[in-house]
């Protein structure tokens, strides 16, 4: 697909990055919501819509942005908003609240690898390339975006389960690291260790999911 140009590559993205976004936005109220907050489902977000978890410029501006200048795709929706003090047992329910996210993912790569195996069975359809691509793509972001997620990085997801495993000095300790977070993230991204980083874990899933399916 690399020499695709972006509008090639936005058709056959598009669908799987909705997907892989709002379903791993819609897991964590969900899973918020079964251990006691209800705060997602209040605000209307407790939704599998799309349009409910859009961040025009993490779900749209930066996939794109992704796509065109070669670098790993990966983006962000609306977070979920979850009130952990509602949950029945905070530090320990928020590590299964931060989990579902991820897991979310995992789950739509496996989906989307068992698409790639019914593709290769279409031979002489006009849907077998177009459903192959697009698997391939799904498979791709989710995995991505689980591996980002569940860096032990504040506000991140593994940060958020790192807070959770963590005796309380430590866990509030690293709780205060979430101001910056995002600024952490973006200098990874730029001075290319991210990628360093990422790689390894991206590869060992890839390997995980062709044992699996």
């Amino acid at each position: 697909m690399d020499d695709w140009n972006l509008i090639q590559k936005i058709t056959i993205y598009a669908l799987p990055v909705l997907f892989a976004i709002t379903v791993h936005e819609a897991a964590h109220g969900y899973a918020a919501k079964h251990f006691g907050d209800r705060t997602a489902e209040m605000m209307g977000r407790l939704s599998l819509n799309p349009i409910r978890h859009i961040d025009p410029f993490g779900t749209i501006l930066v996939p794109a942005l992704a796509l065109l200048l070669g670098g790993f795709l990966f983006g962000w929706a609306k977070p979920v908003p979850v009130d952990f003090r509602n949950l029945r047992n905070p530090k320990q329910d928020m590590l299964w609240v931060a989990l579902a996210g991820p897991a979310s993912n995992l789950a739509m790569a496996v989906a989307w690898g068992l698409l790639l195996k019914l593709a290769g069975t279409l031979d002489g359809s006009s849907l077998q390339m177009p459903l192959a691509y697009m698997s391939q793509a799904g498979i791709q972001i989710n995995v991505v975006l689980m591996v980002l997620n569940l860096l032990p990085l504040p506000p991140l997801d593994g940060g958020r389960v790192l807070v959770s495993l963590l005796p309380h000095r430590a866990a509030y300790a690293v709780s205060r690291i979430e101001p910056y977070g995002m600024y952490i993230l973006i200098a990874l991204i730029f001075t290319g260790t991210l990628s360093a980083i990422m790689n390894p874990f991206i590869n060992l899933t890839y390997h995980m999911l062709d044992w699996v399916i």
